[in-house]
């Protein structure tokens, strides 16, 4: 299907603020196409949510490699770093800062984690779903929970199944970029801290990812869930009805005769 003609039918139906993504994982640098990479244009290390930023807010293709990232927990988990034992080392982080209590914990929760084994993949293409140079693995859309609840209405039409969420609220990158690479699943998640700290996410946006199988089906789901009852967005609200006022407005609304 054409990914332009999908971008455009997802921002129409949903009224999006930012560019819906497709995400694609390489294993070969080389294979970026020609995309803005954070290192070579601002000579500055990033986040890996600072390039889904830069991408769905700026339109930007963003290329992001082990030269571009200065995120520990994000390169732990996407296997950006030469750690022997990723999940060890984050877990051990995870108890530094105060996310957990101590390492059982820790280790149960990050077990649990979609993430690359060490060296798996060696760079994430990002970029706008309208602009694509080459095919994604999963599609990312932000929005506002309204908004999020349409998509997963179509999820759940066209899919028969209840849409799963992955939430920690912390290196969410992981859950809303590999989780759904990983599952086959659509995954709702909500963007942790790096998301909100570096990559300016607002406080009320959340985010659905799903593999780039699924984008038509959705698609069609969106066009056809609840649509006899006119299920939209903006959400349409019931005025079928007459509001009640305080005592002096129906005092003088009698005296006149409107009620």
């Amino acid at each position: 299907m054409s990914y332009k003609s999908a971008a455009i039918q997802l921002k129409e139906a949903l009224h999006l603020r930012t560019e819906p993504l497709g995400i694609a994982f390489l294993k070969d640098p080389a294979s970026l196409p020609q995309t803005r990479r954070p290192s070579q244009v601002f000579g500055k290390k990033v986040t890996i949510c600072q390039g889904v930023t830069m991408a769905r807010v700026y339109g930007w293709s963003v290329g992001l490699t082990r030269e571009d990232l200065i995120c520990v927990p994000g390169m732990l988990t996407f296997g950006f770093t030469p750690a022997a034992d990723p999940i060890l080392e984050l877990a051990q982080l995870f108890c530094e800062v105060g996310y957990s209590r101590d390492l059982g914990p820790a280790l149960k929760e990050l077990e649990a984690l979609p993430r690359f084994a060490p060296e798996e993949i060696a760079a994430i293409y990002l970029a706008p779903l309208e602009r694509l140079a080459l095919a994604p693995d999963v599609v990312g859309v932000w929005g506002n929970p309204a908004q999020m609840m349409r998509l997963i209405q179509a999820a759940d039409y066209s899919l028969g199944e209840k849409v799963r969420g992955d939430f920690s609220g912390k290196v969410e990158c992981s859950s809303y970029l590999i989780g759904p690479h990983r599952t086959g699943r659509v995954t709702v998640s909500i963007p942790g801290m790096g998301d909100r700290i570096f990559s300016m996410t607002q406080d009320d946006e959340m985010v659905i990812s799903f593999p780039v199988g699924l984008l038509e089906s959705l698609l069609t789901g969106l066009k056809e869930a609840a649509r006899k009852i006119g299920a939209r967005y903006p959400i349409t609200v019931y005025q079928n009805f007459s509001p009640d006022f305080p005592p002096a407005y129906k005092e003088r609304a009698k005296k006149w005769g409107i009620i």
